[in-house]
């Protein structure tokens, strides 16, 4: 039975034309591992930058690639999506692993990744002191992942979205039970050490975009779950992120939101570039309601110590569309 998927005898000819030349199928290997930039793809083919930026060009206009933009680099990445999508995986697919070109590509790309890890670790370093300084003052992050997980179930789903994703950790964290996992931030330093992460445990299937989290760079009613782990306090605007959150789940999608509970600790404010001190439990159902979901399940982790003035009780909130 046909679907929209299906390619007619006219596009699969114009998309096989698209494809059909030694360095785009080799640009289609590579972007099918990881999202890359021009610069990138000339150090590893050993091409001048006409060159590959032309056959990019015809891969995009032929809807094969997807081109964005972070800041002055612009990335391509493989579509996963539409009626070429299905063509190109299978063709990938067939290429031998042993073939001199793909051989050797495969790896520049491991320089690259390495290039890409080193950056990633040392723009951690040279941060982590200020994000184990908070991780100290609440329950340990693991006691956290592991209630994201029991809240959300083991339950298969077809897409994921992870906005603030830092690290890329919470998409690692869901990785078995996602078959598509997108995350938006807005800093490109965190982007990069989000695909250093990602690349590590090779989830090919997570792609990582920079974008505002108020005006999402992703389809609406596109993800069956949408997490903010951490991310709230950051901004001006929160229920204008859990909105726009809103709009990107599909019918019956949930939303995962991990916050601080109300707390006291101006120096968060002040040192931290924190903008709200936690949230209540109304305030957040408050908010939820009026994004048009409906509040299922929260949870409260309170730190051991209890008694300690500075300590922070982590909240997570589950709602569904």
């Amino acid at each position: 039975m046909p679907n929209e998927n299906n390619l007619s005898l006219d596009q699969s000819v114009n998309l096989l034309r698209a494809a059909g030349e030694s360095t785009r199928l080799r640009l289609l290997a590579l972007l099918s591992e990881t999202d890359l930039t021009v610069s990138d793809l000339i150090e590893i083919l050993g091409q001048s930058q006409p060159r590959i930026s032309r056959h990019l060009k015809l891969l995009t206009e032929a809807g094969l690639l997807e081109r964005y933009q972070e800041g002055a680099w612009a990335y391509f990445r493989l579509v996963d999506q539409g009626t070429g999508s299905g063509l190109v995986h299978s063709i990938i697919q067939q290429f031998d692993p042993t073939d001199k070109d793909i051989e050797r590509d495969t790896e520049r790309l491991k320089m690259i990744r390495k290039k890409r890890a080193a950056q990633a670790s040392e723009y951690f370093s040279s941060n982590a002191g200020d994000w184990d300084k908070i991780r100290s003052l609440h329950i340990d992050e693991a006691s956290v992942e592991t209630a994201m997980l029991e809240m959300v179930g083991e339950t298969r789903i077809n897409t994921m979205l992870d906005l603030g994703t830092g690290t890329g950790r919470i998409l690692e964290l869901f990785s078995g039970i996602f078959e598509k996992g997108v995350g938006i931030d807005a800093s490109r330093d965190m982007l990069s050490v989000a695909r250093s992460r990602l690349d590590e445990v090779n989830l090919s299937r997570v792609q990582t975009r920079q974008g505002d989290l108020y005006i999402l760079p992703t389809p609406t009613s596109s993800f069956d779950l949408v997490t903010i782990h951490q991310v709230l306090h950051y901004l001006e605007d929160p229920l204008g992120a859990i909105k726009e959150a809103a709009k990107a789940l599909v019918p019956k999608g949930r939303l995962l939101i991990v916050d601080f509970a109300p707390h006291e600790l101006d120096f968060l404010r002040e040192n931290h570039a924190h903008l709200r001190l936690g949230f209540s439990e109304e305030h957040m159902n408050d908010w939820l309601s009026e994004a048009g979901l409906k509040l299922r399940l929260v949870k409260h982790l309170k730190p051991k110590n209890k008694q300690a003035k500075d300590a922070l009780t982590v909240s997570l909130w589950l709602a569904e569309k």
